[in-house]
C-alpha cells in the first residue's frame, strides 16, 4: 500500500498537539501561512519544528490575505452554513491544489487536531472527504482543549499570542467567523484590522455578522468567552511521562 501520512497542521495548539502525539506516524507535516496570522504565529511552527522533530513545512494561497480570498469570490458572499470564501481559497484550495499534485498516493491518511468536543465536527469531515483516512488523535485520546494547551505548557512551548489576548483560537487575526463579542475585542485590540474589515464589508456588499454590519455594530454587545485556562488531567500526565520515560531511554540508549 502506497500511504503517506500528513498532518495539516493548523498552528493551533490543538493542532500541536495532536501532530506531536502521533509524530512518529507521520511522513509530512504542512501549514498554510495566511498574511493575516498575528507574527507570532511563524515563531510558534518553529518552535513546534523543533518539539515534532519533523520539518514543517509552509506553503501559501497566492490570495495571501482574507480581503484578497473574499473578493476573489466575486459575490457579495463572505461566510455562512457552508464555511467561508477565505477558508475556501486559502486554505482548502491550496490543500487540493497539494492533493492534485500527489494524486499517485494510492492512500493519503491525514492527521487533525480536533478536541474530544469536536467529535460531530470529525464526523462532518469525514464525511466530506471520504476518500482519505483521517486520524483525530486528542478525539480518540477523550482530550480536551484546556488539557492540550497543559501539554503544550508542560512541554515549555510557548503557545501562540493570540491565545494569551484572550482568544480561543490562533486564527486569522479579524476572522469573519467570528461573532458580535468577538468583533468587539478585535475593535479594541487591533482597531485597524476592525476598520479594514469593515469597508471589506461595504465594498462587497457582504457582511461578516449575518445581517449586521461591522460599522454598526453595537460596541457593548456579544460576549467574551474569555482565554483558553490550561487544565491537565490524567491523559495529559500520563502523556507527559511517557515522553519523560522515552527520553530516559534515548539517553541510555535502549
Amino acid at each position: 500500500m502506497n500511504r503517506l501520512t500528513v498532518s495539516w497542521f493548523s498552528a493551533g495548539v490543538s493542532s500541536a498537539v495532536a501532530t506531536w502525539m502521533v509524530r512518529d506516524q507521520i511522513d509530512r507535516i504542512i501549514y498554510t501561512h495566511i498574511d493575516d496570522q498575528h507574527p507570532d504565529t511563524m515563531r510558534f511552527v518553529k518552535d513546534c519544528e523543533s518539539w515534532f522533530g519533523k520539518h514543517v513545512e509552509i506553503t501559501q494561497s497566492p490570495y495571501r490575505t482574507v480581503a484578497n480570498a473574499v473578493k476573489a469570490g466575486g459575490s457579495a458572499f463572505v461566510n455562512g452554513p457552508t464555511g467561508a470564501n477565505c477558508t475556501r481559497w486559502l486554505k482548502r484550495r491550496v490543500r487540493m491544489e497539494w492533493e492534485s499534485e500527489n494524486a499517485w498516493f494510492n492512500n493519503l491518511r491525514y492527521v487533525w487536531g480536533m478536541d474530544v468536543s469536536e467529535s460531530k465536527r470529525c464526523e462532518r469531515l469525514r464525511e466530506g472527504m471520504p476518500n482519505y483516512e483521517h486520524m483525530f488523535p486528542l478525539v480518540e485520546n477523550n482530550i480536551t482543549k484546556e488539557e492540550a494547551h497543559a501539554i503544550l505548557r508542560n512541554a515549555g512551548i510557548k503557545r501562540p499570542a493570540m491565545y494569551d489576548l484572550g482568544y480561543r483560537n490562533n486564527n486569522c487575526i479579524g476572522c469573519v467567523k467570528g461573532g458580535k463579542g468577538y468583533w468587539n475585542k478585535i475593535r479594541v485590540d487591533f482597531p485597524q484590522v476592525f476598520a479594514e474589515r469593515a469597508k471589506m464589508e461595504r465594498e462587497i456588499g457582504g457582511t461578516c455578522i449575518n445581517g449586521t454590519w461591522l460599522d454598526e455594530l453595537d460596541p457593548s454587545a456579544g460576549r467574551d468567552q474569555g482565554p483558553v485556562l490550561e487544565e491537565c488531567g490524567a491523559m495529559c500526565e500520563l502523556l507527559l511521562d511517557n515522553e519523560a520515560i522515552i527520553n530516559q531511554d534515548k539517553k541510555k540508549g535502549l
